[in-house]
């Protein structure tokens, strides 16, 4: 199983969404987590969006990225997932394996009225659950590869 992290400034939303389709999607293969620099409340568009497809974090709660390392946690893969404005911000998790970085933007900023922001949540949430799908396959071609000796 590969342990992943998902890492972003405040852990309110982009890293909450990744670590639930990761843990959704990945069928037991992965292990995801998610953690901030800063960790805030998680964004209720957020939390709204995700139930409308199957996936309740309600009751979940955001993390420290420093707490983590503290308590020694390793992880195979490390992805942050800040927007390139503050990928400067967002903080580095060291792992065993590789750290990617993409770019996607802070819902916490987008502007209009409460549902053009939901609307928004949502076409984030429809982005960041296609980069998981891709990630998924890209990682299984990967171990196919591996375990043929490609």
């Amino acid at each position: 199983m590969m342990r992943v992290l998902f890492v972003c400034v405040h852990n309110s939303a982009r890293s909450q969404i990744a670590e639930a389709y990761l843990n959704q999607l990945g069928q037991g293969n992965f292990l995801a987590e998610s953690a901030g620099l800063e960790p805030a409340t998680i964004y209720p568009p957020v939390i709204k969006v995700l139930k409308e497809d199957g996936i309740d974090i309600s009751g979940k709660k955001t993390a420290s990225v420093f707490k983590y390392f503290q308590e020694g946690r390793r992880y195979d893969m490390v992805i942050t997932v800040c927007d390139q404005a503050n990928s400067e911000k967002c903080p580095v998790f060291p792992s065993s394996g590789l750290n990617l970085h993409w770019s996607f933007p802070d819902p916490t900023t987008f502007q209009g009225s409460e549902e053009e922001k939901t609307e928004q949540v949502r076409w984030l949430r429809d982005e960041i659950k296609h980069r998981i799908e891709e990630f998924i396959h890209v990682m299984g071609q990967d171990k196919i590869s591996t375990r043929s000796g490609k």
